[in-house]
């Protein structure tokens, strides 16, 4: 019975030690990084949505000065289901906070589950609190509050297990990827070609190992269909955002300043606020590189030790680890350089991520992996261990707030944000989703919600502007005009929409500058009705979604049934 709870003593101090993690963000108030209105503004919307009947929302109404966009459909669905689900029980200003305790929970336990494979509990438990709070993770969710990438690094530690373990299993392979990709597309990217590298070498290993390309294929058979079932758990998110991205304006972000190029460790482009950013996580990455080395070095160390025992399994399974975990961090190093341009130029979806120092999330993995390799053979006490847990935990997270803490303005904190939102919720638009043949500059901040006009291309009037969060007036209403001509709506133009004037279709919309729609109207009273309707490719999308959910299922019975036998 001490056993068993001495071995589930994680499931306690792991929540406590992201608790001390976020204490600084409970006593001082939430760090207001870069994309912190984001994140807070999708929840928003995602939870007004819900209070209005839409359970899985598609279109954005409050960006791009509230002509909306097809955010929900590019941006992976998990962050802000979370975010929303919480203020269903909390209130808007802690809801940033807790969102941080899960994410970080959440990474504790899987990267302890991966340590556990070659150390002890206590080990484990010790690395577990390293990768909640090392450079580049208080650095996510301090200075660039990038909440969905926090979210992913959970399933990173995941993904690494799948291909690291003594027996591959396609369902422990395909749950991180979908849940990678449900999480942070530039993760997914990251994290499948990382699982990619890792899978050639276990196979290459293997086939040394066995010479026995029969057993060779059958792995290599379980990573491809396993990374293909994670894919298709994923595909309602993932068919409809491949799909669409021609319906917008997808690679418009390649600017000076967040393109790859622009993003090396320690480049410079003579901007003081990008500079600063790039220096910061220059540094996060390059304390991981280092750490990387000396738990590699120490580790080699130990192995050699082991080497003068008698050989075991166990012996040359942790020797194949350590090198396959080296030879990741040495391609992410690597990567984080200029002279790696000629990859992230020609290399798939790879120029998508534009900040080659994200690849911080897999060196993070990658660099507490080797500290429990590294420390596999040293005896803790419990307590000591769990001390020394919190200890790190505490001393990470007082240097994190110190470091890379981000001021709150009173308009960019969340009760001005919340504010703003149910009363003039008007801000910039996402400039890869602004869809196609729209020009986000020549939209007028202060349109009011429509606008009756003698000729399709005019202007507002200049009237106070009318703002509704209520999607029932926004979408359904009558207009009444004396003469022919066209009502504006404030509402982008998108193939998605389906709209009727007293009960009859639509047919081709005149084109706007600003993208906005422009419908012909009669004289006399027009009842307008405009529906955001399902494309075919997301009716495929969870088609596919479905029946690999349901494969999943079969492959679980099968498995439960065999093992029973």
């Amino acid at each position: 019975y001490y056993g068993c709870m001495r071995d589930r003593r994680h499931f306690v101090l792991i929540p406590l030690a992201a608790l001390l993690a976020v204490l600084p963000l409970i006593l001082r108030g939430t760090s207001c990084g870069h994309d912190f209105g984001f994140h807070l503004r999708n929840w928003l919307e995602v939870s007004s949505q819900w209070k209005q009947g839409v359970l899985f929302p598609h279109w954005e109404f409050t960006a791009a000065w509230d002509s909306g966009e097809p955010r929900f459909i590019f941006y992976p669905p998990l962050s802000w289901i979370i975010g929303a689900a919480l203020r269903l029980f909390l209130p808007w200003i802690a809801v940033p906070t807790v969102f941080i305790w899960l994410a970080l929970t959440a990474s504790g336990f899987t990267m302890h589950r991966l340590t556990r494979e070659w150390t002890t509990p206590s080990n484990a438990l010790i690395a577990a609190c390293f990768y909640m709070v090392h450079p580049y993770m208080l650095f996510s969710f301090y200075e660039r509050a990038a909440y969905a990438e926090l979210l992913a690094a959970a399933w990173i530690s995941l993904l690494l297990l799948s291909i690291l373990r003594p027996r591959l299993t396609i369902s422990g392979i395909a749950i991180p990827i979908c849940l990678l990709w449900l999480s942070n597309d530039p993760a997914a990217v990251m994290g499948c070609y990382s699982f990619a590298l890792l899978g050639v070498i276990r196979v290459v290993s293997s086939y040394h190992g066995t010479q026995d390309p029969l057993a060779c294929f059958e792995e290599a058979a379980k990573i491809s269909a396993g990374t293909l079932l994670g894919i298709g758990l994923a595909a309602f998110y993932i068919l409809p955002a491949a799909i669409e991205q021609h319906w917008v304006q997808i690679n418009m972000p390649f600017m000076r300043g967040v393109r790859y190029q622009d993003n090396f460790a320690f480049g410079h482009i003579g901007d003081a606020s990008h500079d600063a950013i790039l220096r910061n996580a220059s540094l996060c990455g390059i304390t991981l590189l280092v750490l990387s080395g000396v738990f590699a070095a120490i580790s080699l160390h130990v192995g050699r030790h082991d080497n003068e025992r008698v050989p075991s399994e166990n012996d040359a399974r942790n020797r194949a680890i350590l090198g396959a975990l080296a030879l990741l961090t040495c391609v992410v190093a690597f990567l984080l350089t200029a002279p790696s341009a000629f990859l992230w130029k020609h290399v798939p979806e790879l120029k998508y991520l534009q900040f080659p120092w994200r690849f911080c999330t897999i060196l993070g993995a990658t660099t507490t992996a080797l500290s429990a390799l590294a420390i596999r053979r040293t005896k803790l006490h419990p307590a000591v261990a769990a001390a020394t847990a919190l200890a790190l935990t505490l001393t990470f997270t007082l240097g994190g707030d110190h470091f890379f803490r981000q001021p709150c303005y009173p308009t960019l904190a969340v009760p001005g944000i919340v504010h703003d939102f149910y009363h003039e919720g008007r801000y910039d638009p996402t400039d890869e989703y602004t869809p196609v043949g729209a020009d986000p500059l020549a939209l007028d901040h202060a349109n009011p919600m429509l606008w009756i006009a003698v000729h399709p291309t005019d202007p507002a009037p200049q009237t106070g502007a009318r703002y509704s969060i209520a999607l029932a007036h926004r979408l359904h209403f009558n207009v009444s005009s004396p003469i022919p001509g066209f009502v504006v709506l404030s509402l982008r133009d998108y193939p998605a929409w389906r709209i009727t004037i007293n009960g009859g279709p639509v047919g081709a919309r005149p084109h706007r500058k600003d993208g906005l729609i422009a419908l012909p109207i009669n004289s006399g009273v027009s009842k307008i009705d405009i529906a955001y309707a399902r494309t075919p490719d997301q009716t495929a999308g969870w088609m596919i979604s479905a029946l690999s959910g349901a494969l999943l299922l079969f492959i679980w019975w099968k498995r439960e049934r065999t093992a029973s036998q």
